[in-house]
């Protein structure tokens, strides 16, 4: 199926969901249904009674007991894909083949290979395909862009990031190496995407270091990348610490903060700009939902033609450089080269 053939002619955007995950639940579904562009119609879990009592729980009008049938769904235009890493190639290459439209959970796939074969699908039958970075929506996020390409800090010069938190429910997907899960993967993907937006280049060496589970996969991991310019970036990323969250660009002549920094509310939030020993400017930023935004976006590009703000290349480009991190510290800290 090919969805070119199928024009929605300005109507709201039908979307589905595959599967119950609690990230859906919580922040995608909702917004979806607040959004002025969009419709929350359809459902889909492996357990079909799972389906049925989520789908009557949370006000949706269709649920479905296979991934499949809700593919096969014609009143739905485009799914949100929440699934387990390990599971993002399969079934965006399906939704792809069935004529839907996709919006997928961070990080797009486990390679850079797998985001190629994704994007090579959706461009084969005609949908739109894009990685949920939903914190880039955010008005501060634009506004901390803003700020950076206007020069007022000079040449950014260091990047510091930090994504933590306790996962403590042992039976966790991002536990299982099979199904893509880590630290790296789940939290660190985020340090890695802002570096690289405020770097506004891609970075040219990378280096790693990790605590490893039981299970093989990174509990821990901090990380170096290092770009073309002189610029360095540094990050750290847990899944066992108390959370920590917040990224710092600095210039010659000053440096911005900014906390809370991928998930900073609905409420009013701030920039912190620093000049010399005690000069802070505090810019605020008016409250948004980021998850609205980024599916509100989404359907505006589906609807209207408008542009994708974030093609599937810069997903493969994220996570070239999360893959030359893996490598580094599969390696004990080797410094791994990252091809232009």
């Amino acid at each position: 199926m090919d969805a070119r053939e199928h024009p929605l002619d300005g109507r709201r955007l039908g979307w589905g969901v595959l599967s119950t995950a609690n990230i859906g639940r919580a922040a995608v579904n909702p917004a979806i249904q607040a959004s002025r562009n969009g419709e929350l119609l359809a459902v889909a879990s492996r357990e079909p009674e799972r389906a049925r009592a989520f789908a009557e729980r949370h006000a949706i009008p269709v649920h479905h007991g296979s991934y499949q049938a809700l593919l096969d769904d014609e009143r739905v235009d485009a799914v949100y894909i929440p699934l387990p890493n390990a599971l993002h190639l399969e079934w965006a290459v399906r939704a792809a083949q069935a004529g839907k439209h996709v919006l997928c959970e961070k990080p797009l796939a486990l390679d850079v290979s797998q985001c190629r074969e994704m994007a090579a699908a959706a461009e084969e039958h005609g949908v739109l395909l894009m990685e949920a970075f939903m914190y880039r929506f955010h008005p501060r996020t634009e506004r901390v862009i803003a700020l950076v390409r206007e020069g007022g800090l000079g040449p950014p010069r260091i990047i510091r990031s930090a994504f933590t938190f306790r996962l403590s429910r042992l039976d966790d997907v991002r536990w299982s190496k099979e199904l893509g899960g880590g630290a790296l993967m789940d939290v660190g993907c985020y340090c890695v995407n802002i570096t690289r937006t405020l770097a506004g280049a891609e970075p040219v060496e990378v280096q790693a270091a990790s605590s490893w589970t039981e299970r093989d996969v990174d509990s821990e991991t901090a990380g170096m990348l290092r770009f073309d310019d002189g610029l360095v970036a540094h990050f750290d990323c847990a899944l066992t610490l108390e959370r920590c969250e917040f990224y710092e660009v600095a210039g010659p002549q000053a440096w911005l903060r900014v906390q809370s920094a991928f998930l900073p509310g609905t409420g009013p939030s701030t920039i912190e700009e620093h000049r010399g020993r005690s000069d802070v400017v505090e810019h605020v930023v008016d409250g948004a939902d980021e998850y609205r935004l980024m599916v509100e976006h989404f359907a505006d590009a589906v609807l209207g033609g408008v542009p994708l703000r974030y093609p599937p290349e810069e997903a493969a480009r994220n996570m070239e450089v999360v893959t030359a991190l893996q490598a580094s510290a599969r390696a004990g800290g080797r410094a791994v080269r990252i091809t232009p």
